[in-house]
């Protein structure tokens, strides 16, 4: 009696359990990992690169491009997206989305609206990386072909997470920490820029991949700056490395130490920590910097005696008075010409004194440009390489 009570139980709920009442075949979806936007006029113009699946598998290839690119311009992202299925046979997929593209004009007038169909879309994860097409358009950007990566967005992706590991002046920045920072009253936005190195229209046909040299080829360049969601200009290379010092972004990195007697060495940063302390002395605010790095002797190209003691100390100094300068300048830079805080001082001094910070937000840009900022920084070299001294020292003349 149990048993079939409980049989009748089961085939009850069965009658409250659906199926996949919204499940979608894959042959119906066009798998996009690159979006594009620009604005044209008063409409977005949106571009996609979509993954041609036969392609990506070497079975079935019919040696065309592994991937195709569609366009759309509409009032909206939303509308330009869904208008693609007029060209596009399959309805465009973004859950896979790698990167996003923003055309530079596009940033200056404001990214604001055309980032929210991208939060509020539910088919769209927020873990891929936002950039700048600097000085040309997104749908450029995303028709260059490339080699070593098949699929171009995936080269975009995987050379953003490298160089920001390995080089230092350029920001992988996801779309959640982008919103964070546009929204916040103590810090601004940067985003990395990339530009096409070539003709941009060479880039998109297939010779582009055929040949060693290749006609066009991406580049990721510096960083942008932005005033909440419009971007107001860009940083150097050392004065985007002196902000991913300050953000304690810097992983690794290679830099150039000057001899004391001429020539240069190669350093590679192994570890470097960041601590920024916020407080307010004499009722105004003040930010106190400390850097601590570790660093490796990887070039030498100039006679210096590695073995004693004395150079070592010497090479720390310099090692870092070159960080301690690269920071200074660029919050100079930015203080003086720019003037917005994109270095999230303002969030140090929120942390550190909440009343204070109730009466400094409401201008704290303004207050920004006058802030006193202390830097220290405290170097240690850890090893001089396989070898002790040069062998520039034996064919000295």
């Amino acid at each position: 009696m149990l048993r079939k009570l409980s049989l009748v139980l089961l085939l009850c709920t069965l009658l409250f359990v659906t199926g996949c009442w919204n499940r979608r075949e894959l042959n119906d979806l066009a798998i996009t990992l690159g979006m594009g936007i620009d604005k044209q006029g008063q409409k977005y113009k949106v571009t996609v690169q979509v993954v041609v699946p036969g392609e990506i598998t070497a079975q079935k290839s019919r040696g065309v491009s592994p991937v195709t690119v569609f366009s759309a311009v509409g009032d909206t992202v939303f509308e330009a997206v869904r208008k693609m299925t007029t060209v596009s046979p399959r309805k465009v997929y973004i859950a896979h989305l790698r990167i996003v593209v923003l055309g530079e004009a596009l940033a200056r007038e404001g990214i604001g609206k055309s980032l929210d169909f991208l939060t509020r879309d539910t088919e769209a994860r927020t873990d891929f990386y936002v950039t700048v097409a600097k000085g040309t358009t997104a749908e450029d950007v995303l028709k260059v072909l490339t080699t070593l990566e098949a699929i171009p967005a995936n080269k975009l992706f995987n050379s953003l997470e490298t160089s920001s590991r390995q080089w230092a002046p350029t920001a992988s920045v996801t779309l959640d920490t982008l919103i964070s920072d546009m929204t916040s009253e103590g810090k601004h936005p940067v985003l990395t820029g990339i530009v096409v190195n070539g003709n941009p229209q060479e880039g998109a046909a297939r010779k582009n991949v055929e040949v060693s040299n290749s006609p066009a080829r991406h580049q990721y360049a510096t960083l942008g700056v932005f005033k909440k969601d419009k971007l107001i200009g860009w940083l150097d290379v050392n004065e985007s490395k002196g902000y991913n010092y300050i953000l304690d972004k810097v992983s690794s990195t290679a830099a150039v130490i000057p001899c004391s007697k001429g020539g240069k060495l190669a350093v590679e940063t192994i570890r470097s920590k960041t601590k920024i302390k916020g407080s307010m002395k004499r009722g105004k605010p003040h930010i106190d910097i400390g850097i601590r790095g570790e660093v490796n002797v990887d070039d030498v190209e100039c006679h210096i005696d590695l073995t004693k003691t004395k150079t070592i100390a010497e090479l720390e100094k310099a090692g870092e008075k070159r960080v301690k300068q690269l920071v200074e300048d660029v919050i100079d830079t930015v203080q003086k010409k720019y003037k917005v805080d994109i270095f999230g001082f303002g969030d140090a001094i929120r942390r550190s004194n909440p009343k204070a910070w109730k009466k400094l937000k409401k201008d704290w840009d303004r207050q920004f440009q006058h802030l006193d900022v202390n830097v220290k920084v405290d170097t240690k070299i850890r090893q001089i390489g396989a070898v002790g001294n040069s062998f520039l020292e034996k064919i000295k003349e």
